[in-house]
């Protein structure tokens, strides 16, 4: 099946038994967010430099979350940051929902529960492994010396940039996946791309983190 960059980073995110996040939602949410915008730039759809996002084709692409996107920038009316995009398009109900997604589609399952019998909660365990095996295959390639494609490129940008990098794949060359999530092996315009979805979230997600942990 299809996913996106944005359910790739998700199916990293998540312990495959227990179903629980790797990383914090202050660190995640931007992350997603930043793939939503990283996915529309690959696809032709956006321009993304670290002062501006520019709408450059409106042709949907046939997926609820990016063509939704697409048309929220375009109604914007105004060239923003991409760091402004992340703000706006983060959020736990777009985890969420895409989280809902692939437990729809049979690659994950929703359980739910209490906590100390009162508090609600949920587990993400994986249903089945096959998508998740394919995503870690194309990243595992990358990150042992092949030239990974743009999509595989940004994905491990953003989960650089989440700090997910070190736990989803522990046995990485930190020098690799630097030089990847700087963008210095590709042509310019993804490079460009790279840059400033790592820079957004990156910025973002340590705000959100500083602001929760001063109580702010």
């Amino acid at each position: 099946m299809t996913v996106t960059i944005a359910e790739e980073l998700l199916l990293l995110a998540y312990n495959d038994e227990k179903g629980t996040q790797l990383v914090a939602g202050t660190q995640l949410d931007p992350a997603l967010a930043g793939a939503l915008l990283a996915e529309l730039a690959v696809n032709g759809r956006l321009e993304l430099s670290d002062k501006k996002v520019t709408v450059k084709d409106l042709s949907p692409l046939g997926d609820s979350e990016l063509d939704a996107t697409l048309a929220r920038i375009a109604e914007e009316g105004k060239e923003r940051k991409p760091a402004w995009w992340v703000q706006r398009l983060q959020s736990a109900k777009l985890r969420k929902r895409l989280l809902t997604r692939l437990a729809e589609s049979g690659v994950l399952t929703e359980q739910r529960g209490k906590v100390l019998g009162v508090f609600p909660t949920t587990r993400w365990p994986e249903a089945s492994p096959d998508v998740e095996a394919a995503v870690r295959d194309r990243v595992a390639g990358a990150l042992a010396g092949a030239d990974p494609d743009a999509r595989t490129a940004v994905l491990i940008a953003i989960a650089h940039a989440a700090k997910l990098d070190r736990k989803a794949f522990p046995e990485a060359s930190k020098q690799r996946v630097k030089e990847i999530a700087e963008g210095a092996w590709t042509a310019d315009a993804v490079a460009q791309t790279i840059a400033a979805i790592h820079a957004a979230t990156a910025v973002i997600a340590a705000t959100v983190a500083a602001t929760t942990a001063t109580g702010g």
